[in-house]
């Protein structure tokens, strides 16, 4: 049956094609969607594997994504298919003068298998040991420990005890200021700070000092700027505060 022209288009009425398994098109649009469908990684590894496996050969990079796509992996991805197999230790790769090359034996990657399946029964055995030794600790841990009034009272004591620690370490917080290690220290930080100042306050004169030597046509400038940040004729060095001690403050 010929269609009148403009009736329908293959673009846009493929389903009328693909549900109609007389028409020949049905089979070529099948065909193409099923070539659309691109491997899996875990395919594109086993045809590059595959590719070494066969030949038992050495290649170069520029090799094997010419032979990626005769296997259906396109060359743009073999770069980062191969390098998958060398992270899992299924492909070796080294560097000779100025190239790199990459290789697999079958019997190489056996006897990786074998080596990374005796890894993981030790440590399922490491496991298992472990396992046993945590039930026995289990177990003569709760030997003694059995639900009773003793007990329940012992445990409701115990946390009676610990509320009363809670509330008594708290209430030493409050008074954390008249402790006499926190009264030293207050004193030492004054110090430093107090030797601090006068440092400055040291610089501060070597500093104007050198101005008026260098500068003394701009001493009415200077002085202007010393008193808007701050710098009066009363500026001097402070006097360390007299502390009084706790026990005549208490007298």
């Amino acid at each position: 049956m010929i269609c009148p022209r403009g009736f329908f288009t293959l673009k846009h009425h493929r389903s009328f094609f693909l549900d109609n398994p007389l028409t020949p098109a049905a089979e070529i649009l099948k065909f193409q969607m099923s070539k659309k469908r691109g491997l899996s990684l875990e395919e594109k590894r086993e045809k590059m594997l595959q590719i070494f496996y066969d030949s038992q050969d050495f290649y170069l990079l520029k090799e094997l994504e010419k032979l990626g796509p005769r296997k259906g992996v396109i060359s743009q991805s073999v770069k980062d298919v191969v390098q998958t197999l060398v992270d899992d230790d299924l492909v070796s790769k080294d560097k000779i003068g100025t190239s790199v090359y990459f290789w697999s034996l079958p019997s190489c990657a056996g006897n990786q298998l074998r080596n990374v399946s005796k890894k993981l029964e030790s440590e399922l055995e490491i496991s298992k040991k472990r396992h046993v030794e945590l039930v026995e600790q289990c177990d003569s841990l709760k030997k003694g420990r059995e639900d009773s009034e003793a007990r329940e009272e012992a445990l409701s004591e115990l946390k009676a005890i610990e509320q009363k620690y809670n509330n008594l370490k708290e209430e030493m917080g409050q008074y954390a200021d008249n402790d006499p290690a926190t009264f030293e220290a207050m004193k030492e930080a004054i110090k430093v700070a107090h030797e601090a100042a006068n440092r400055w306050t040291d610089n501060i004169f070597t500093l104007r000092q050198w101005c008026s030597k260098n500068f003394p046509q701009a001493k009415e400038q200077l002085d202007h700027l010393y008193n808007e940040v701050g710098i009066t004729d009363d500026f001097d060095y402070l006097e360390f505060p007299t502390v009084t001690p706790v026990k005549q403050v208490e007298e």
